[in-house]
């Protein structure tokens, strides 16, 4: 008994009924990456019945789809990764992770800088590549940290590694992670290069807040099922939940990691971040590279789909949407797809639209246990 889920982060398919109110009225992420990117083709996912969730141009309808289809809305308010992923898992927020539109506020600055007892600069929402080529120059003669922020509720630190070693740069983030307990995520962002030729590191970690109350990976974990990580999941649960994880650089990396595992583990969860869509491409606003990414990724779905066993479930989703057609380089308020295919589910079901943490407590009802929240669904797509 095995689930796999990969997880296109970011690839949404349509503004949820609110997105006005965050600024991302007309967000539609794969549909409008595909009718800016004429050669999209993704006859794979096309037969699975992507095209049958949205109306995308070059992937029409399959008049048979091979798995069943559908979208989820998220209930929670906002529209960062840490709520979209842990809404799929189960746990509703009731309110938003502060955001800081108009910079980090003077007095969280002065509380950082006293507790690691030195100065700091930046502080506005941007870029990370923009202010790292501003200040990077002063950050070198200076040893002042970068700080700066997003749309989403995030507190990011940039240093150089000649700079800041990249222990002392961690352990900054635990200090600021300790201090502000409502922050989604503290990030470190060392980056290499000399000024006109900075490049971001790999050794970017996340520090986020875990979640409030136990998720289908804690309680699969506290039942003995294997919960395994590919990409940054564990960092958006506060490294909880998990019973292995295994980092990496890059979607062709993460790919070639979920076909690893799978001859690995067979049995318990598999949860897999494809985090090129939105941080590579999505956040720069480069719809090409989107979609080539998206046809790398249908273009490898079949290898994956050939080492499923009988009792597996493959999930296709995703945790919010980030339109690189829009002028926001931010995330956007959207529906996100559900494509659920395996030997044991029915082909060609229409699931409509459910909630995010639906999907968390069918998969629940497969392995037998329960979580919180959602509706399962799992009566209506499975088949002895």
């Amino acid at each position: 008994m095995r689930v796999l889920i990969l997880l296109l982060d970011g690839c949404g398919v349509g503004e949820l009924p609110d997105a006005v109110k965050y600024g991302d009225a007309g967000s539609s992420t794969i549909s409008n990456v595909a009718k800016e990117y004429k050669a999209l083709s993704l006859p794979n996912l096309q037969k699975l019945g992507l095209g049958n969730i949205v109306d995308i141009l070059h992937v029409p309808p399959s008049k048979s789809p091979h798995a069943c289809y559908g979208k989820l809305r998220e209930l929670s308010p906002g529209k960062d990764s840490v709520t979209g992923h842990w809404e799929l898992m189960g746990v509703i927020l009731n309110k938003p992770f502060p955001t800081f539109p108009d910079g980090i506020p003077l007095d969280m600055i002065n509380r950082f800088e006293k507790a690691i007892n030195r100065k700091v600069i930046g502080g506005q929402p941007i870029s990370g590549t923009v202010i790292i080529e501003q200040l990077g120059k002063e950050h070198i003669k200076t040893g002042y940290p970068i700080i700066y922020t997003s749309a989403d509720s995030v507190f990011q630190i940039a240093c150089h590694k000649d700079i800041m070693p990249l222990d002392e740069l961690y352990r900054m983030c635990e200090t600021a992670r300790k201090l502000f307990l409502d922050i989604g995520r503290v990030i470190a962002r060392p980056f290499t290069g000399k000024v006109g030729d900075f490049k971001r590191t790999p050794e970017r970690k996340d520090y986020s807040l875990t979640p409030p109350y136990p998720t289908l990976l804690d309680i699969l974990k506290d039942n003995g099922f294997p919960v395994v990580n590919i990409g940054k999941i564990d960092n958006l649960f506060g490294n909880r939940g998990f019973t292995d994880s295994f980092h990496t650089k890059n979607n062709s990396h993460g790919m070639k990691t979920v076909l690893n595992v799978m001859d690995k583990i067979d049995r318990g969860l598999i949860f897999t971040n494809l985090i090129d869509f939105d941080m590579l491409w999505g956040h720069r606003n480069n719809v090409e590279a989107f979609a080539k990414g998206l046809m790398d990724f249908d273009e490898w779905l079949p290898s994956c789909l050939e080492k499923l066993k009988r009792n597996d479930i493959l999930v296709l989703t995703a945790d919010h949407g980030i339109d690189p057609t829009t002028p926001s380089t931010d995330h956007s308020r959207e529906y996100v797809p559900i494509i659920i295919t395996g030997e044991r589910i029915k082909k060609g079901i229409d699931l409509n639209t459910r909630n995010m943490s639906d999907l968390g407590a069918s998969l629940a009802e497969y392995f037998g246990v329960a979580i919180e929240n959602g509706i399962s669904f799992l009566k209506e797509i499975i088949q002895d």
